[in-house]
């Protein structure tokens, strides 16, 4: 039996302090509205014809395609980012390339990191892209702070 691609995506984020960077990071997830969910990091490929969707409603407990970035710390003061870049294809019939990174850094650098990353993940493949779309996350660390950015893929 073959496993079905998923034929819409969103981009979320979240950003959160708590008691411990765990319970930061889970807070994060919850923000960005995966927070019920099991999570299965995926490598970054978005499949031909995925249609870009402002919301997706995921059902609680389920097994989530997703792509992100994330990164934590117990230094307070600390600025911390996270984001997510894609890269829609010239030819629809064609795979999109997702790009994650995170750093201790402005977001305005994260960003323009992860936006260079989906231009060279296009270019070793040979192909040109219509679009780069970013969502990124910025979040000054108070005692255990998490920030977190995703591209979520699931079904209509």
């Amino acid at each position: 039996m073959m496993v079905q691609n998923p034929n819409i995506f969103s981009l979320v984020k979240g950003a959160a302090e708590g008691n411990t960077t765990l319970n930061a990071f889970d807070l994060a997830l919850l923000n960005a509205g995966v927070g019920d969910t099991n999570l299965v990091r995926m490598s970054s490929i978005i499949p031909p014809n995925c249609e870009l969707v402002d919301n997706i409603v995921l059902p609680k407990g389920s097994l989530i395609p997703i792509a992100y970035a994330a990164i934590n710390s117990t230094n307070p003061g600390e600025i911390i980012s996270a984001a997510i870049g894609v890269g829609l294809p010239e030819n629809e019939g064609e795979p999109g390339l997702i790009m994650e990174f995170e750093d201790t850094a402005p977001l305005s650098e994260v960003e323009a990191i992860v936006r260079q990353m989906v231009v060279d993940g296009y270019a070793y493949r040979n192909r040109k892209y219509r679009e780069i779309l970013t969502l990124g996350i910025e979040h000054k660390v108070e005692k255990a702070g998490a920030v977190f950015a995703a591209a979520v893929l699931w079904y209509k």
